[in-house]
Order: structure tokens, then C-alpha cells, then sequence
């Protein structure tokens, strides 16, 4: 529970970091991504947040979008899903998305989740 608890923290405080900074240079975009990405879609009752969280995240593993990964994988871990799942999606996915994107995905994962 410690996990999840200190994930959620450390998601909120670069969410609000990286919300005011999109805020402060692209104002419109960052006004739609709080009220449609996150205050319609993520909100929708047609999939949980668990289940968004490792679409989410096998979308940016498939596309090797890494600089997104720092805020979706603590997301991932606060919404329910262990190191230990994502890394296995990320497994999982090298046989569909190429290698070098799971690997840069892995190298990833353990700079923001740790190695323990």
C-alpha cells in the first residue's frame, strides 16, 4: 500500500509541475487536457483507471514515447498495477512492437520505478 500511496504522491506533484508548465506556454492545450483527456475520458465508467493505465501505457511503450512513460507509469502503479505487470506488458510487447522500444521502455521503468 506504501507503494501505491508514495506513487500517487510523487504522480501528483510532477502532474501539477508539468500541468503548469503546458499551462504557462500553451494554455488552450493544457486547459483540454485536464478538461477532456483528463476530466471526460480517464472519468468515462466504460473502463477502469487500471485498465486505462496499461493501455496507456502499452500505447507509449508500442509508439516509444519514453518522456511520456515519467508521468503514465507512476500512474499505472497508483491505479493498481505492479512493477512486476508493467514490465510484463512491456515483454509482452516486444514481439508486437519491436525490441529497441521495449528496451528503451525497460531502461525507462527501472530509471522511474527502481530495479528493487
Amino acid at each position: 500500500m506504501n507503494q501505491i500511496s508514495d506513487a500517487a504522491q510523487q504522480l501528483h506533484t510532477k502532474r501539477e509541475v508539468l500541468r503548469q508548465q503546458l499551462a504557462a506556454f500553451a494554455p488552450k492545450l493544457a486547459q483540454m487536457t485536464d478538461d477532456v483527456l483528463f476530466g471526460d475520458i480517464w472519468e468515462r465508467p466504460e473502463l477502469n483507471k487500471r485498465d486505462r493505465s496499461l493501455i496507456t501505457c502499452a500505447a507509449l511503450v508500442a509508439l516509444g514515447k519514453t518522456e511520456q512513460m515519467s508521468t503514465h507509469f507512476p500512474r499505472a502503479i497508483a491505479n493498481g498495477i505492479s512493477k512486476e505487470q508493467l514490465v510484463e506488458m512491456i515483454t509482452h510487447l516486444a514481439f508486437y512492437a519491436g525490441w529497441p522500444s521495449a528496451v528503451s521502455a525497460v531502461m525507462r521503468a527501472k530509471e522511474l520505478l527502481g530495479d528493487d
